[in-house]
């Protein structure tokens, strides 16, 4: 039996390379049948193949060059095959217990007369811990080859590799002009591969810098982890969308400025590690000692992060890092958690409107956190070493797949899938600005007159009475008060208690009508009806401070709303309030950081220990 471990593959890193395996006691040249292995290509795994049956092989994968601590990641071909033979192969070093093999994710096969992705049945693969193998996990999956004249080729997930990007970025430069997008080289790697720079930009550079109408940045990274392939496809179906003719991508490129990294770890990339680069270091536990010499990639994205930081001109709003995730389902976002309870609030709003524009998003799966453990990566090194108006998030996506809202169908990715979330993330930017009042609100009247009948429909017969219809006026939505609902967490922060906004929607007090002497306020008839509060936060947003019918009434504090009227209902202060998004209007944050509380001085509530949550989400 002739095994692998003799050879070294590319270039010494321990990949099989064209090897045979024949049966034992067998000699000379192979046969129809023998399998022939190979990884010594771009993006390739595997470091061993063995034959311990007849027709079942043990495979060894690579770990990633210098650290021996990733063994994830696959790709691999199998060729000299003959019609109908049927295998068993055995993954029998994978390093993560935990990820979504259990949970119907499988491996991807092609063959070179098919070369479209396609998963394994969930009946033919299986992930257990074998007693054969030191009780370690092992990934065994069951295959027929159907043809002989083929090259079939196995993956962990569509493989993305750094030529590819090559060859998609020159296609686009014949392809679209200059003034659609800049493509440019930030530095080279250590292995002096190109670290490239988009740039979509068409924003009116101004004569003077006015430090109040800053030009606002939007960082965008992939492929930090060079085995999370699908991030290449997010990343190419939202350049695709800011370059291309709709008119959300004209909008865009004509408000803000697009500075798009599609590969941080190139050289990881084409080598076939997991999550490392080429001197077996952690791209995303580094950003906090990266230097110029070990990670020149790293180091010459933050020091373009802090040019455009401390400039006078520009203004970065988001840094959003794209990952893939082996252990859950969907996509998702992870942040960050802040001591100023409005700058947490801010920090919120996006991914809101992100689930409300991606079918696959899993509220469930979100966390914000703000731990030692993360400190080298690129959401956390943002959040320290930038300024406050920064929101820095990791959007994660499966591996594997996603279930349809409402049922318990999952759906597989494929490449177009992770495209269409690039393309939701554009236009989640578009209505983020126009919820924050950056970008103005289209009238209602200017959308439906676009909207034409298509050529081909008949009208119906008109009725003999016609009746005039009076054209509706052109009015736009005015600010509307902020609801808040009450929660009790203590912020170890000075804007807990100072600085936040009086309430001013309540389920029975308020202002507006009069009632029996007292003054009540209607329910609040404007919302943004883009954002829905289910399914976000898991947190308890309890209604326990709040008077109930069959509590005592607030007391009542004379004021100068109304003269005549000596007793007014106010209900009392909180312990700490935070912005309910079901409320929310356009405009509403903003003005909600600059209200200043009210000189009325109303009387604190204690909210018991039992009911307040912990100070660190």
């Amino acid at each position: 039996m002739d095994d692998s471990e003799d050879s070294d593959g590319e270039g010494g890193l321990g990949n099989v390379s064209r090897v045979v395996i024949r049966p034992p006691g067998h000699s000379g040249k192979a046969k129809r049948g023998h399998l022939c292995f190979d990884a010594a290509f771009e993006t390739g795994n595997l470091g061993r193949a063995d034959l311990v049956g007849e027709f079942e092989y043990d495979l060894f994968l690579r770990p990633d060059t210098c650290n021996p601590r990733y063994r994830f990641w696959f790709n691999f071909t199998v060729d000299n095959v003959k019609q109908d033979q049927r295998v068993i192969f055995n993954v029998v070093n994978i390093n993560k217990k935990r990820n979504l093999f259990k949970d119907g994710m499988t491996p991807l096969v092609k063959s070179s007369g098919r070369p479209k992705w396609q998963r394994l049945s969930k009946s033919l693969v299986f992930f257990y811990k074998s007693p054969m193998h030191q009780n370690n996990y092992v990934l065994s999956f069951s295959f027929a080859f159907d043809r002989e004249d083929e090259v079939y080729q196995f993956a962990l997930a569509p493989p993305y590799s750094y030529s590819r990007l090559q060859s998609y970025l020159s296609v686009l430069e014949t392809k679209f002009p200059e003034h659609r997008f800049q493509r440019t080289t930030l530095c080279h790697s250590l292995q002096n591969r190109k670290l490239e720079l988009l740039t979509i930009d068409h924003v009116e550079k101004p004569d003077k810098v006015d430090s109040k109408n800053k030009l606002r940045v939007i960082f965008i990274l992939a492929r930090t982890h060079s085995g999370e392939s699908p991030t290449s496809f997010v990343i190419q179906g939202l350049i695709e969308f800011l370059i291309g003719n709709h008119p959300i991508a004209q909008i865009l490129r004509s408000n803000f400025i697009f500075k798009i990294i599609p590969m941080v770890n190139p050289d990881g990339v084409f080598l076939g590690n997991n999550r490392c680069n080429l001197i077996g270091q952690d791209m995303n536990r580094t950003w906090h000692v990266a230097t110029e010499y070990s990670h020149p990639t790293l180091w010459a994205t933050k020091k373009l992060f802090k040019e455009f930081d401390q400039s006078d001109c520009y203004q970065i709003d988001f840094v959003i890092d794209l990952h893939a995730h082996a252990n859950l389902l969907g996509s998702f976002m992870y942040g960050n958690t802040y001591e100023d309870v409005y700058r947490y609030e801010r920090h919120l709003v996006f991914p809101k409107i992100l689930s409300t524009n991606a079918g696959d998003w899993i509220s469930e799966n979100m966390m914000f956190n703000a731990d030692d453990k993360k400190t080298g990566s690129v959401r956390r090194f943002c959040c320290e070493k930038l300024s406050d108006n920064v929101n820095a998030y990791s959007l994660e996506v499966s591996m594997c797949g996603f279930f349809l809202k409402g049922t318990q169908t999952m759906t597989q990715y494929t490449d177009d899938g992770y495209m269409r979330l690039g393309r939701n993330l554009a236009r989640t930017f578009l209505e983020y600005y126009r919820f924050i009042n950056v970008l103005p609100v289209p009238l209602t009247s200017e959308v439906r007159s676009k909207r034409g009948r298509p050529k081909t429909h008949c009208a119906r017969a008109r009725s003999r009475i016609r009746r005039e219809v009076q054209t509706r006026p052109k009015t736009t939505r005015t600010y509307a008060p902020i609801s808040y609902k009450d929660l009790s967490v203590c912020y170890d922060s000075d804007t807990s208690y100072e600085g936040s906004p009086i309430r001013n929607n309540y389920h029975g007090y308020g202002f507006g009508t009069r009632s029996t002497g007292n003054i009540y306020l209607n329910q609040d008839q404007f919302s943004l009806l883009h954002i829905q509060s289910s399914k976000f936060n898991t947190l308890d947003f309890s209604n326990e401070l709040r008077p109930r019918a069959s509590t005592k009434s607030p007391p009542r504090i004379r004021t100068a709303f109304n003269k005549n009227d000596d007793n007014v209902t106010l209900p009392p202060k909180p312990y700490l309030t935070i912005i309910d998004f079901n409320q929310l209007t356009r405009g509403g944050l903003e003005q909600a950081a600059k209200t200043k509380t009210s000189s009325i001085d109303l009387p604190k509530v204690r909210s018991s220990s039992k009911n307040r949550l912990p100070s660190k989400l």
